[in-house]
């Protein structure tokens, strides 16, 4: 496949996937119920894998966390929302790094291209976990960020799951708040997760910029040597 059909063929995934997230009703916790009910035992399930399909487009995973906190319990929509999220973010990362990997490889020459790419994969599974707590990073975009960058995949499922699970198991337990209002107590989860993955950020940033000063010392050795 040349680099031009990829291009053309992101870009319409891409308008398909944000065509879902704004098109795509969210059904209300009375129609969620009657669904559940029609399917009985099979609803975890048919959960899980329409969880998994349909948040590869950027369709926000709170609305499938609360629905499993109402439908599936604590214990069980927990379960279903983690495995759910590590296996969309891994079709949403293989999907871009199939499409996509080849526009940003041309690009690396590029200083921020270049900058993005290094910061998320010399992080590693920190970089991503920290990332994955902050709220305020949209889940699927930053999945096909991933794919397209340098990032490896077993630590990019591992930092995914592990920033994933703390926000997914406060909006479970809280599965309640379909009723329309975010309750105080799920902004307050928000802003420590928050405040967790920007620690996190800090500590990656700091610990790639050691290595870049350890150079000087080594090249000033030598001079001083000779100095004396």
């Amino acid at each position: 496949m040349s680099g031009r059909t990829k291009v053309i063929l992101a870009l319409t995934v891409l308008a398909l996937f944000v065509a879902a997230a704004v098109l795509l009703p969210i059904p209300s916790p009375a129609g969620l119920r009657a669904w559940a009910a029609g399917l009985g035992p099979a609803t975890p399930l048919v959960f899980f894998l329409l969880y998994s399909v349909l948040t590869v487009a950027p369709i926000p995973r709170t609305v499938f966390n609360l629905a499993g906190g109402l439908l599936l319990g604590a214990t069980t929509g927990i379960v279903v929302g983690i495995l759910a999220t590590t296996v969309a973010s891994g079709l949403s990362f293989a999907l871009s790094r199939a499409l996509g990997r080849d526009l940003v490889t041309r690009h690396l020459h590029r200083a921020k291209v270049r900058a993005v790419n290094d910061r998320l994969s010399d992080g590693g599974v920190l970089a991503i976990t920290s990332l994955r707590l902050i709220p305020m990073v949209p889940f699927a975009p930053f999945s096909y960020l991933c794919g397209v960058s340098s990032v490896r995949f077993v630590p990019y499922l591992i930092g995914t799951a592990l920033g994933s699970l703390p926000g997914t198991v406060a909006v479970v337990v809280l599965g309640d708040a379909l009723t329309g209002e975010t309750p105080p107590a799920l902004l307050i989860c928000y802003a420590v997760f928050a405040a967790a993955g920007a620690i996190g950020l800090i500590r990656v940033f700091r610990r790639k910029a050691v290595p870049a000063a350890e150079p000087v010392g080594e090249e000033e050795t030598p001079a001083s040597a000779s100095a004396s």
